[in-house]
């Protein structure tokens, strides 16, 4: 479905092809009507475009369905330390479509709207994503250390605008090569094309630096999103390194300049989509999405659990107050009916028996029972403080 999508909305801004090229031979695999100058996209001999074509419409299809299914479940993310991560990782997804879509420029022959295109949209796709990894570092920062998290708008406002910085970067560098000095716009040193880069690896930089700290943080919680972030940060820059290294020295090196430009060029787009997709935007919907842990009820039998907090543990919280107060009235009456009745040398009757004596010191004396061991660890526990006397019927 997509690929017919992307090959007319890429004729839309390519020149239309002369009869002579149409009437030459066509390359091993393009039967279907295509022709010069996407002969790219199904020439079998040029295995790296296919194979280019293929890993990018597979991360555009991965990248749509993840995000489709976290704004269908972003209703039952309720913590708001979640739901501010959501934000980012959409305007992430955007813009790793993007890097897919860019590929697919390199893949046909290149003319002056198409140079234009490819010279103003590479470095705004990479600042977008990699603005989104500074300000998830930001927010897992601050989840670690404070506990908290700034607001979701608040976080994709950052990336935004820290994305228009190198929007405006692109736009001098193509009007003043361009519209002034009236260069074609396919004609430009690779070292031109890197040093047009170098906000955007300062913003790599900075979102190493932020998931660093993050995972230095105290809260345990966020420490796993913070690695997957630190990886991602790490992965990425070892791929910028070879890419700008292959690109400005290896081809030359090799003898391969200007013929592997593109191709080096299009592979770090789709390398660094399907990093940014696997190793940030998939771990970080997971944990946005998961459910939050269910609070286990405290098992009272095991004693291997804390005698403190065993012993902290309160049933009055859970008796009225009206009627707590009734049954420390009953038992001080209790003890004043046990107390008279021990003044007049009688005891307690029943009509069957006799005379029952009374028990003046297991009255007054605290007595655990076996389950009030068991709360406490196995050690015998004080009297508490709202002890009056222990009712014996």
């Amino acid at each position: 479905m997509f690929f017919p999508l992307f090959v007319l909305l890429l004729s839309l801004t390519s020149g239309v092809s002369s009869q002579d090229d149409e009437s030459t031979d066509l390359p091993e695999g393009c039967g279907f009507g295509l022709t010069r100058p996407y002969t790219l996209l199904c020439d079998l001999d040029s295995v790296w475009g296919v194979a280019v074509e293929a890993v990018a419409v597979g991360g555009t299809l991965a990248a749509l369905l993840l995000g489709l299914v976290l704004l269908c479940r972003l209703r039952g993310v309720s913590e708001a330390e979640k739901r501010s991560g959501v934000g980012p990782i959409l305007l992430m997804l955007l813009g790793i479509v993007g890097l897919f879509c860019l590929s697919f420029t390199y893949l046909i022959e290149s003319d002056s709207s198409l140079c234009i295109l490819r010279r103003a949209l590479w470095g705004v796709l990479f600042s977008l994503c990699f603005s989104c990894l500074l300000a998830q570092g930001i927010r897992l920062r601050r989840l670690a250390r404070e506990r908290r998290s700034p607001g979701g708008c608040a976080l994709t406002g950052l990336a935004s605008g820290l994305t228009m910085v190198q929007a405006i970067i692109a736009a001098e560098w193509l009007l003043l090569t361009v519209v002034r000095d009236g260069k074609p716009a396919c004609q430009y040193l690779p070292m031109d094309f890197s040093l047009a880069c170098s906000y955007v690896l300062a913003l790599l930089l900075a979102a190493l630096a932020a998931a660093s700290c993050a995972l230095c943080g105290k809260a345990r919680q966020w420490r796993c999103s913070a690695a997957w972030l630190l990886i991602s940060c790490l992965l990425s820059l070892l791929l910028w390194a070879a890419w700008v290294g292959l690109y400005l020295y290896g081809n030359s090196a090799l003898g391969k300049s200007p013929d592997w430009d593109e191709p080096v060029l299009a592979i770090a787009l789709v390398s660094q989509g399907w990093i940014l997709l696997l190793c940030h935007a998939a771990p970080e919907a997971h944990a946005c999405l998961r459910p939050p842990p269910q609070p286990s009820a405290p098992d009272y039998f095991d004693t291997s659990q804390n005698s403190t907090r065993m012993r902290e543990t309160s049933f009055d919280e859970d008796i009225p107050l009206s009627h707590r107060q009734f049954v420390e009235n009953q038992s001080y009456a209790f003890d004043d009916n046990n107390a008279a009745g021990l003044r007049s040398g009688g005891g307690h009757h029943n009509g069957n028996t006799g005379a029952r004596p009374s028990a003046p010191f297991r009255s007054n004396v605290y007595q655990p029972t076996e389950m009030t061991m068991i709360l406490n660890g196995g050690a015998v526990p004080s009297a508490p403080p709202t002890y009056t006397g222990r009712q014996l019927w």
